[in-house]
Protein backbone atom coordinates (compact mmCIF):
# COMPACT_ATOMS: atom_id res chain seq x y z
CA UNK A 1 0.00 0.00 0.00
CA UNK A 2 1.41 3.43 -0.92
CA UNK A 3 2.37 5.70 1.95
CA UNK A 4 0.33 8.85 2.45
CA UNK A 5 3.03 10.88 0.68
CA UNK A 6 2.92 8.63 -2.37
CA UNK A 7 -0.82 8.01 -2.82
CA UNK A 8 -0.40 9.41 -6.33
CA UNK A 9 0.98 5.97 -7.27
CA UNK A 10 -2.61 4.68 -7.28
CA UNK A 11 -3.70 7.23 -9.89
CA UNK A 12 -1.68 6.96 -13.13
CA UNK A 13 -3.37 10.04 -14.59
CA UNK A 14 -2.02 12.18 -11.74
CA UNK A 15 1.50 10.73 -11.77
CA UNK A 16 2.09 12.56 -15.07
CA UNK A 17 1.55 15.97 -13.47
CA UNK A 18 4.59 18.28 -13.44
CA UNK A 19 6.56 18.09 -10.20
CA UNK A 20 5.43 21.54 -9.05
CA UNK A 21 1.75 20.66 -9.41
CA UNK A 22 2.25 17.21 -7.82
CA UNK A 23 3.90 18.86 -4.84
CA UNK A 24 1.03 21.33 -4.51
CA UNK A 25 -1.48 18.50 -4.70
CA UNK A 26 0.23 16.40 -2.03
CA UNK A 27 0.92 19.37 0.25
CA UNK A 28 -2.65 20.69 0.22
CA UNK A 29 -4.52 17.37 0.33
CA UNK A 30 -5.46 15.38 3.43
CA UNK A 31 -5.60 11.60 3.78
CA UNK A 32 -8.59 10.62 5.93
CA UNK A 33 -9.63 7.27 7.44
CA UNK A 34 -13.22 6.23 8.17
CA UNK A 35 -14.58 3.01 9.68
CA UNK A 36 -17.00 0.73 7.86
CA UNK A 37 -20.56 2.00 8.14
CA UNK A 38 -19.63 5.68 8.19
CA UNK A 39 -21.83 8.09 6.28
CA UNK A 40 -19.43 10.10 4.17
CA UNK A 41 -21.98 12.56 2.83
CA UNK A 42 -25.73 12.90 2.53
CA UNK A 43 -28.49 14.87 0.78
CA UNK A 44 -28.38 18.60 1.38
CA UNK A 45 -24.66 18.70 2.16
CA UNK A 46 -22.30 20.75 0.02
CA UNK A 47 -18.97 19.11 -0.93
CA UNK A 48 -15.84 20.93 0.17
CA UNK A 49 -13.30 18.47 -1.27
CA UNK A 50 -12.66 16.26 -4.29
CA UNK A 51 -12.46 12.66 -3.11
CA UNK A 52 -10.08 9.93 -4.29
CA UNK A 53 -10.26 6.49 -2.72
CA UNK A 54 -7.01 4.84 -1.58
CA UNK A 55 -8.50 1.70 -0.04
CA UNK A 56 -11.88 0.22 0.86
CA UNK A 57 -15.24 0.43 -0.90
CA UNK A 58 -17.88 3.16 -0.80
CA UNK A 59 -21.53 2.67 -1.79
CA UNK A 60 -23.37 5.65 -3.30
CA UNK A 61 -27.13 5.29 -3.09
CA UNK A 62 -30.33 7.26 -3.57
CA UNK A 63 -33.14 7.05 -1.02
CA UNK A 64 -36.70 8.03 -1.99
CA UNK A 65 -39.12 9.89 0.27
CA UNK A 66 -40.84 6.57 0.88
CA UNK A 67 -37.61 4.99 2.08
CA UNK A 68 -36.80 2.85 -0.97
CA UNK A 69 -33.13 2.69 -1.91
CA UNK A 70 -31.23 2.10 -5.11
CA UNK A 71 -27.47 1.66 -5.32
CA UNK A 72 -26.14 4.03 -7.98
CA UNK A 73 -22.53 2.86 -8.01
CA UNK A 74 -19.60 1.83 -5.85
CA UNK A 75 -16.22 3.50 -5.54
CA UNK A 76 -13.16 1.27 -5.22
CA UNK A 77 -9.48 1.99 -4.59
CA UNK A 78 -8.01 4.12 -7.37
CA UNK A 79 -11.33 5.76 -8.25
CA UNK A 80 -13.00 9.11 -7.63
CA UNK A 81 -16.58 9.99 -6.70
CA UNK A 82 -18.52 11.17 -9.75
CA UNK A 83 -21.28 12.77 -7.70
CA UNK A 84 -18.74 14.81 -5.75
CA UNK A 85 -17.20 15.92 -9.05
CA UNK A 86 -20.58 17.02 -10.42
CA UNK A 87 -21.51 18.88 -7.23
CA UNK A 88 -18.14 20.62 -7.03
CA UNK A 89 -18.29 21.79 -10.64
CA UNK A 90 -21.94 22.81 -10.44
CA UNK A 91 -21.81 24.29 -6.91
CA UNK A 92 -24.70 22.02 -5.97
CA UNK A 93 -25.58 20.09 -2.82
CA UNK A 94 -25.54 16.31 -2.76
CA UNK A 95 -28.81 14.56 -3.68
CA UNK A 96 -27.64 11.10 -2.59
CA UNK A 97 -25.60 9.53 0.19
CA UNK A 98 -22.30 7.68 0.38
CA UNK A 99 -21.67 4.90 2.90
CA UNK A 100 -18.34 3.22 3.66
CA UNK A 101 -18.90 -0.51 3.13
CA UNK A 102 -15.41 -1.31 4.46
CA UNK A 103 -12.80 0.64 6.39
CA UNK A 104 -11.86 3.46 4.04
CA UNK A 105 -8.83 5.62 3.40
CA UNK A 106 -9.35 8.50 0.99
CA UNK A 107 -7.63 11.63 -0.24
CA UNK A 108 -9.57 14.86 0.21
CA UNK A 109 -8.42 17.58 -2.20
CA UNK A 110 -9.80 20.94 -0.98
CA UNK A 111 -12.10 22.81 -3.34
CA UNK A 112 -9.62 25.68 -3.67
CA UNK A 113 -6.87 23.33 -4.83
CA UNK A 114 -9.29 21.41 -7.07
CA UNK A 115 -10.49 24.63 -8.75
CA UNK A 116 -6.92 25.88 -9.19
CA UNK A 117 -5.70 22.67 -10.83
CA UNK A 118 -8.79 22.38 -13.04
CA UNK A 119 -8.03 25.89 -14.33
CA UNK A 120 -4.26 25.48 -14.70
CA UNK A 121 -3.59 21.88 -15.69
CA UNK A 122 -4.89 20.13 -18.82
CA UNK A 123 -3.61 16.82 -17.39
CA UNK A 124 -5.59 17.27 -14.18
CA UNK A 125 -8.71 18.24 -16.15
CA UNK A 126 -8.34 15.15 -18.32
CA UNK A 127 -7.99 12.94 -15.24
CA UNK A 128 -11.11 14.41 -13.62
CA UNK A 129 -13.28 14.38 -16.74
CA UNK A 130 -12.19 10.91 -17.89
CA UNK A 131 -13.17 9.43 -14.53
CA UNK A 132 -16.42 11.39 -14.53
CA UNK A 133 -17.31 10.28 -18.07
CA UNK A 134 -16.75 6.61 -17.24
CA UNK A 135 -19.03 6.83 -14.21
CA UNK A 136 -21.78 8.63 -16.14
CA UNK A 137 -21.67 5.79 -18.69
CA UNK A 138 -22.15 3.33 -15.81
CA UNK A 139 -25.14 5.31 -14.58
CA UNK A 140 -26.79 5.22 -18.00
CA UNK A 141 -26.31 1.44 -17.98
CA UNK A 142 -28.11 1.27 -14.63
CA UNK A 143 -30.95 3.46 -15.96
CA UNK A 144 -31.26 1.19 -18.98
CA UNK A 145 -31.45 -1.89 -16.77
CA UNK A 146 -34.04 -0.37 -14.43
CA UNK A 147 -36.18 0.84 -17.31
CA UNK A 148 -35.98 -2.07 -19.72
CA UNK A 149 -34.43 -5.26 -18.31
CA UNK A 150 -36.60 -8.01 -16.84
CA UNK A 151 -36.22 -8.09 -13.10
CA UNK A 152 -35.48 -11.81 -12.90
CA UNK A 153 -32.54 -11.23 -15.27
CA UNK A 154 -31.29 -8.36 -13.11
CA UNK A 155 -31.61 -10.45 -9.93
CA UNK A 156 -29.61 -13.29 -11.50
CA UNK A 157 -26.90 -10.88 -12.63
CA UNK A 158 -26.77 -9.22 -9.21
CA UNK A 159 -26.41 -12.56 -7.41
CA UNK A 160 -23.47 -13.41 -9.65
CA UNK A 161 -21.91 -10.00 -9.09
CA UNK A 162 -22.29 -10.05 -5.31
CA UNK A 163 -21.01 -13.62 -5.01
CA UNK A 164 -17.70 -12.63 -6.67
CA UNK A 165 -17.17 -16.14 -7.95
CA UNK A 166 -17.80 -17.78 -4.58
CA UNK A 167 -20.45 -20.41 -3.83
CA UNK A 168 -22.43 -18.16 -1.52
CA UNK A 169 -23.06 -14.54 -0.65
CA UNK A 170 -23.99 -12.78 2.56
CA UNK A 171 -26.91 -10.52 1.67
CA UNK A 172 -30.46 -10.10 2.86
CA UNK A 173 -33.37 -9.89 0.45
CA UNK A 174 -33.79 -6.23 1.43
CA UNK A 175 -30.15 -5.53 0.56
CA UNK A 176 -30.58 -7.17 -2.85
CA UNK A 177 -33.76 -5.14 -3.40
CA UNK A 178 -31.88 -1.94 -2.56
CA UNK A 179 -29.16 -2.87 -5.05
CA UNK A 180 -31.82 -3.14 -7.75
CA UNK A 181 -34.12 -0.29 -6.76
CA UNK A 182 -37.13 -2.52 -6.15
CA UNK A 183 -39.03 -3.95 -3.20
CA UNK A 184 -38.11 -6.85 -0.94
CA UNK A 185 -41.39 -8.60 -1.79
CA UNK A 186 -40.60 -8.66 -5.51
CA UNK A 187 -37.07 -9.96 -4.90
CA UNK A 188 -38.43 -12.58 -2.49
CA UNK A 189 -40.78 -13.97 -5.18
CA UNK A 190 -37.96 -14.21 -7.72
CA UNK A 191 -35.55 -15.83 -5.28
CA UNK A 192 -38.23 -18.32 -4.26
CA UNK A 193 -38.63 -19.29 -7.92
CA UNK A 194 -34.85 -19.66 -8.30
CA UNK A 195 -34.86 -21.91 -5.25
CA UNK A 196 -37.74 -23.97 -6.63
CA UNK A 197 -35.68 -24.56 -9.77
CA UNK A 198 -32.74 -25.70 -7.64
CA UNK A 199 -30.48 -22.81 -8.64
CA UNK A 200 -29.99 -21.38 -5.14
CA UNK A 201 -30.62 -22.24 -1.49
CA UNK A 202 -31.96 -19.47 0.72
CA UNK A 203 -31.04 -19.13 4.37
CA UNK A 204 -31.34 -16.27 6.82
CA UNK A 205 -29.04 -13.46 5.71
CA UNK A 206 -27.28 -15.49 3.02
CA UNK A 207 -27.71 -17.39 -0.23
CA UNK A 208 -25.92 -20.44 -1.61
CA UNK A 209 -25.48 -20.65 -5.37
CA UNK A 210 -26.10 -24.22 -6.51
CA UNK A 211 -26.38 -23.82 -10.29
CA UNK A 212 -24.16 -20.94 -11.37
CA UNK A 213 -24.43 -21.90 -15.04
CA UNK A 214 -28.22 -21.49 -14.95
CA UNK A 215 -27.94 -18.03 -13.40
CA UNK A 216 -25.30 -17.05 -15.94
CA UNK A 217 -27.51 -18.20 -18.81
CA UNK A 218 -30.47 -16.20 -17.49
CA UNK A 219 -28.33 -13.10 -16.85
CA UNK A 220 -27.34 -13.06 -20.56
CA UNK A 221 -30.93 -13.01 -21.80
CA UNK A 222 -32.35 -9.80 -23.16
Amino acid sequence: MPSTSHWLDLFPGLKRLPDALSSTLIRNSVVVSLPAGSRIYGPGQAPDSYLLLIEGTVRVQQVSEGGREIVLYRISAGESCALTTACLMGYEDYQAEAIAEENVRAVAIPRETFDDLIARSPLFRRFVFTAFSARVTDLFRIIDQVAFARLDIRVAAKLLELSRGEGSLAATQQEIASELGTTREVVSRILSEFQRRGWIAISRGSLAILERAALEKLSRER
